[in-house]
């Protein structure tokens, strides 16, 4: 598949359109129109010019005259008319290329004739779907056309293959009449003459591309650079973050909205549930998975979601039973029973009271509000809102009901307990009876009212330093003197001398962590 990196003007973004007066005087040469028989203005009169984005436009006119005329080898000298092409059915790439160089021009779009080389190599692999192509890398002349976009300049368009032109389509002359791209020109006196050419392609440098598997010795010269690189950056004490991830797209449907600019889909999500427990499979074995929000795009109402899969790299378990990761490719069935066990039995795990935790609810003021500010025929359950997200909202927040708990809070830090660095919780004394969320779709935990929690000055708060972000962290104990020295085993109880945990005393050293 070839993907298309050019950008258009706002006003050539959707055809039909039409070129600024000072651009199109200089086109002129590759705007005039030639006059043609019945059976061109019959194919010009069948093109559907409904306003849609010019790209789409010239897919798929460009695909339909791929299946309107048929590829031939044609030795005879010259170029066909447009007439002659339609009527045969049939032509060169010369006479196809040509005919849509004219379709184009009639159409106000400037066109040109390009003639130069084309070259296919032979792929590393089989495509998934579609056709596989050449068995062998070859070169062959070849003829197509250009067509000028404003924003992007000259495109080419291969109505041969029904492609935008790639890589492989060298251009030797790009004119704006056939005869004008012909190398030699002329006439002789009658003499004997041989005449021959040949061409290869040949080579004579290739990188390793990702469809072709590397060998060992390559991952071998790959991974040394890799340790000298680091060692040199560690020598002058350079440190170096990367940014940036692959991009991956569904290979069976990547035209849908989802694999294209929509944030979420019937598939992306399940795709990705799949990926991740192939990865956690094949990486993070001792790891835990981590559903949370990702990246905010502007325009974009919410963050997108993000998957996460962590592990340690010295190979101790951080999680030992991965059957109780959630899975979003099968319902889920929690509810708010089950949120309110899991705070009580985290609440004992930390030994913090219970007394602190607070349920959660959706903002009833907000939404009656919302509710009495809708037109009198709109139904907050059913889809008659205007904006989409509004609609679900609330039709979810009035379906389950606005007493209904959402979740539940527990304020921690890590601070001293006694004479030991612990866990530590306190009460909220919020300004509404109870624990009215921020409205909105995002997770609990991103939209609580701290705003409403009472106000302190600053030297009543109390400050935990950070470590340096570069400075050295003690190394992690393992996972079994974790288990064995901060809680008792059976109970789950934590341990009364609890600065005798090396897990502690990392957190401590760590800044609390």
């Amino acid at each position: 598949m070839i993907r298309l990196i050019f950008f258009l003007e706002p006003d050539a973004t959707e055809f039909p359109f039409t070129y600024e007066p000072e651009i199109a005087e200089s086109l002129k040469p590759f705007l005039a129109k030639g006059t043609h028989g019945p059976l061109f203005r019959e194919f010009l009169d069948s093109i559907d010019l409904t306003p849609k984005t010019t790209v789409d436009f010239l897919v798929s006119l460009n695909a339909a005259l791929s299946k309107r005329i048929g590829y031939v080898i044609r030795l005879e000298p010259g170029v066909q008319s447009p007439e002659e092409t339609l009527t045969k059915a049939s032509g060169s790439c010369r006479d196809t290329g040509w005919l849509l160089v004219e379709i184009l021009r009639h159409l106000g779009l400037a066109a040109r004739f390009v003639s130069g080389y084309l070259i296919q190599l032979k792929p590393d692999v089989k495509p998934v779907e579609g056709p596989a192509g050449t068995d062998k890398d070859f070169t062959d002349l070849h003829a197509w056309a250009e067509v000028y976009l404003p924003g992007a300049g000259w495109i080419g368009l291969d109505p041969t293959s029904g492609l935008f032109a790639g890589e492989g389509h060298i251009p030797l002359a790009c004119t704006p009449q056939p005869s004008s791209a012909a190398p030699i020109s002329g006439g002789l006196e009658k003499c004997e003459v041989e005449f021959d050419f040949e061409m290869s392609v040949e080579r004579f440098h290739e990188t390793p591309r990702v469809t072709l598997p590397y060998t060992d010795e390559q991952w071998r010269r790959i991974l040394d650079l890799g340790d000298a690189i680091d060692q040199g950056l560690g020598k002058n004490q350079v440190r170096l973050t990367m940014g940036g991830e692959p991009t991956f797209v569904s290979s069976e449907d990547y035209e849908s909205p989802e694999w294209k600019t929509d944030a979420l889909g019937d598939k992306k999500r399940e795709r990705a549930e799949d990926l991740l427990r192939r990865l956690f499979g094949r990486f993070g074995q001792g790891g835990f998975l981590h559903h949370g929000q990702g990246k905010w795009y502007p325009g974009e109402s919410l963050p997108r979601w993000a998957y996460g899969c962590y592990w340690r790299k010295d190979g101790q378990p951080v999680w030992n039973n991965p059957d109780l990761f959630a899975d979003f490719r099968t319902p889920q069935g929690a509810q708010e029973k089950h949120a309110a066990e899991f705070i009580s039995r985290l609440s004992f795990k930390l030994d913090v009271e219970e007394k602190f935790i607070l349920p959660g609810y959706e903002d009833a003021f907000y939404y009656l509000w919302k509710e009495r500010r809708l037109p009198v025929n709109v139904d907050p359950f059913k889809n008659n809102l205007q904006n989409e997200e509004d609609r679900k909202r609330l039709a979810k927040v009035f379906e389950q009901g606005l007493d209904k708990v959402v979740g539940y809070a527990l304020p921690l830090e890590r601070g001293w307990k006694g004479p030991q660095y612990s866990w530590v919780s306190g009460p909220w004394f919020l300004r509404p009876e109870r624990m009215y969320l921020i409205p909105g779709d995002s997770p609990m935990g991103l939209r609580l009212p701290l705003d409403s929690v009472p106000w302190a000055r600053e030297i009543d708060h109390r400050y935990f330093n950070e470590s340096p972000f570069f400075d050295e962290l003690p190394e992690l104990p393992e996972y079994e003197k974790i288990a064995g020295q901060y809680f008792t085993r059976g109970s789950g109880r934590p341990v009364e001398a609890r600065g005798a945990s090396p897990w502690l005393d990392y957190l401590a050293r760590s800044g609390g962590g």
